[in-house]
């Protein structure tokens, strides 16, 4: 399971692209540092960190994007950090490839943007995700393969984005850059 500790070594070895997003990944950090032991557990009611990845094809022009099955919008690949999850980066890697049923995706080393949004989560409380998203490139001709997480999954333009996909279109702008 990713720790607390090890998260922090990860969001520190950024280098945010603003001062929001400095500022809100210091606030990530602080939360690991006051909760040591479950910062990253779902089992953490006032929030825990989570791992997302913003997807794109090999040739950079579209991303891939889930119909989430609960949330019923257009969000990034991603989710809870689980037990064989040695980090952060290594929790986004697994989800992204669970989730478009893609071998051979490539990872960015450090994150692309940080968020925090409240959710009812599996568990059924009300609690916050604490999410570090990554970066991350499809292998050219890749066919991505709806999993049970999702009602849909489809790759589409960055520059025709779905009205509902929340932070997705401030991720895409800070992926151009990169």
């Amino acid at each position: 399971m990713v720790k607390p500790a090890t998260a922090v070594e990860e969001l520190r070895a950024w280098d945010p692209p603003d001062s929001a997003q400095a500022a809100l990944a210091q606030a990530l950090v602080s939360f690991c540092l006051a909760r040591p032991d479950d910062a990253c557990l779902r089992e953490c009611e006032p929030g825990h960190l989570t791992a997302s990845a913003l997807v794109l094809d090999a040739a950079g022009e579209n991303v891939l994007l889930t119909l989430h099955g609960r949330f019923h919008r257009w969000v990034q690949l991603g989710g809870h950090c689980e037990p064989g999850d040695p980090s952060l980066r290594a929790a986004a890697l697994r989800e992204a490839t669970e989730e478009s049923g893609i071998a051979g995706l490539e990872i960015a080393e450090h994150p692309l943007h940080v968020d925090v949004h409240p959710v009812t989560c599996s568990l059924g409380l009300p609690t916050r995700h604490l999410d570090v998203r990554y970066l991350v490139r499809a292998p050219a001709g890749a066919v991505p393969v709806i999993s049970d997480e999702s009602a849909d999954l489809a790759w589409w333009p960055l520059d025709a984005l779905p009205p509902d996909s929340d932070t997705v279109g401030e991720m895409v702008a800070l992926a151009r850059r990169a």
